[in-house]
């Protein structure tokens, strides 16, 4: 294969120009992102999906009619954590068709503009009862669009032989996201909390729009980098080795899942509990409920800095932690978080909750999911033949698609199983991970690294 790459050759503080442009589109489309996904779980089931309301949503009958076809009768709580389940699950699919498109057809930059147009419209979408199923089509579809795209626009900045730069440039980059994670649901949160649902969705819709202002005035300084293919040319096959690299990195992403559920359900079933029956009142002020999600991305941006330091550190004395180790701790520190939620409804089974315990659980998750995302992404980025990395890394990412929409199913249990029982099965979901971990990552590790001749990981 070969790339057809047009650069910019102007600077900023030795980066490329066209990087804050990527990095400041991409802090204000998590803005969006993230502020909306807080809501939406809470507004779905205090106010959309009751008698007078759902009634205004275009082709809802239809829809229910085929979830409730798939995944059984479903109650007003259950089939708003069942959209939300499939709506986070396919925004982690999409990307592959929006790679595909931009890789064969269109190249990065315009699929990214295709994607940007998308979310803007579905954003403010969100604002109208009618157009609500449209508007959760429009954020997949553009998510599927921008997600990876921008973020191989910001390798495609820099030259090959800058490989150093280019890591500071993803670190960068990845600081823009964290800070609008963070930002957005505090924002979206407030506003939605005094002025109605939806005016946080049109707050998500405006900044979105920023987004898109940031991105069209940064065109002239992003590399085009669609790839073209050389006439004749295939990859050799794989070989059987490698097959079994292969089949034991899929081991790997089918536990890290374990973790995964628990987390994904704080941003589900969490929004409902956390609203519900946690006493959220300080003197006069009630904190928004989807403050809390901002917690989780503040507590990985705090995380973050400490685990390197704490990494290298023990890789100095020769214990830094296998991969795997990291991820079974992280695995550990989501069952903690869950058993910080169940622990508070066991505190006040007829009262409010203490906030304190929330604010916990939030906090591990965080802190839990730079153990092991990151890790994980690490490992296949490594371990997975060269011949197929990409697509082994876009299969990482599919996990999260069957994470979404399975957590959106064990999210009807939560009213069956009440609040106590349903936060101790994602204990025991996420500690059975780190159980899986430590029961066969030995056997894995060694079966890798024999694998690759002796190397460690």
């Amino acid at each position: 294969m070969q790339s057809a790459v047009t650069r910019s050759d102007e600077r900023l503080w030795g980066h490329p120009k066209g990087l804050i442009f990527l990095a400041m589109t991409e802090m204000w489309e998590r803005f969006s992102f993230y502020g909306m996904r807080g809501l939406l779980v809470l507004y779905m089931v205090q106010e959309l999906l009751l008698p007078g309301r759902i009634e205004n949503v275009a082709g809802m009958d239809a829809y229910r009619r085929i979830v409730e076809g798939i995944f059984g009768e479903l109650s007003t709580q259950a089939f708003a954590s069942q959209t939300f389940g499939l709506y986070a699950g396919f925004v982690y699919f999409t990307p592959l068709l929006g790679g595909l498109l931009a890789d064969r057809w269109l190249g990065a930059k315009r699929v990214v503009m295709i994607g940007i147009a998308m979310m803007t419209l579905g954003h403010f979408a969100m604002a109208f009862d009618v157009s609500f199923l449209a508007a959760l089509l429009l954020l997949v579809l553009g998510s599927g669009c921008l997600k990876g795209n921008i973020a191989a626009q910001v390798g495609h900045l820099y030259e090959r032989h800058e490989e150093t730069l280019r890591s500071k440039g993803y670190a960068i980059f990845s600081t823009g996201i964290n800070v609008g994670a963070t930002i957005g649901p505090l924002v979206c949160g407030l506003l939605a909390q005094i002025y109605g649902w939806h005016i946080g969705f049109g707050a998500a819709g405006l900044f979105m729009l920023v987004a898109a202002v940031v991105y069209f005035t940064g065109l002239k300084y992003f590399a085009e980098g669609r790839v073209l293919p050389m006439e004749g040319e295939s990859l050799p096959p794989l070989t059987p080795n490698e097959w079994k690299m292969i089949g034991l990195v899929i081991c790997v992403l089918l536990i890290t899942m374990c973790q995964s559920f628990a987390y994904e359900q704080l941003f589900n079933v969490g929004m409902l509990w956390v609203n519900e029956r946690v006493d959220l009142t300080f003197g006069g002020f009630t904190v928004p409920t989807p403050w809390l999600a901002s917690e989780d991305s503040l507590a990985s941006v705090i995380a973050l800095p400490m685990l390197l330091a704490i990494w290298a550190w023990q890789g100095r004395r020769g214990g830094e932690p296998s991969d795997l180790t990291k991820i079974a701790t992280g695995a550990i520190i989501m069952a903690c978080s869950s058993g910080m939620l169940a622990l508070g409804a066991m505190s006040a089974p007829d009262g409010k909750v203490s906030i304190l315990f929330p604010l916990a659980a939030f906090f591990l998750s965080g802190v839990a999911f730079m153990y092991q995302w990151p890790t994980a992404l690490a490992l296949v980025s490594r371990r997975a033949p060269a011949k197929i990395n990409a697509l082994m890394m876009a299969g990482a990412y599919l996990t999260l698609f069957v994470v979404g929409i399975g957590s959106g199913f064990i999210a009807r249990f939560y009213e069956p199983l009440g609040d106590v029982g349903f936060w101790l099965l994602h204990v025991g979901l996420s500690a059975s991970g780190a159980v899986l971990v430590l029961v066969l990552g030995g056997p894995l590790r060694r079966q890798m690294d024999a694998l690759e001749g002796g190397a460690t990981g």
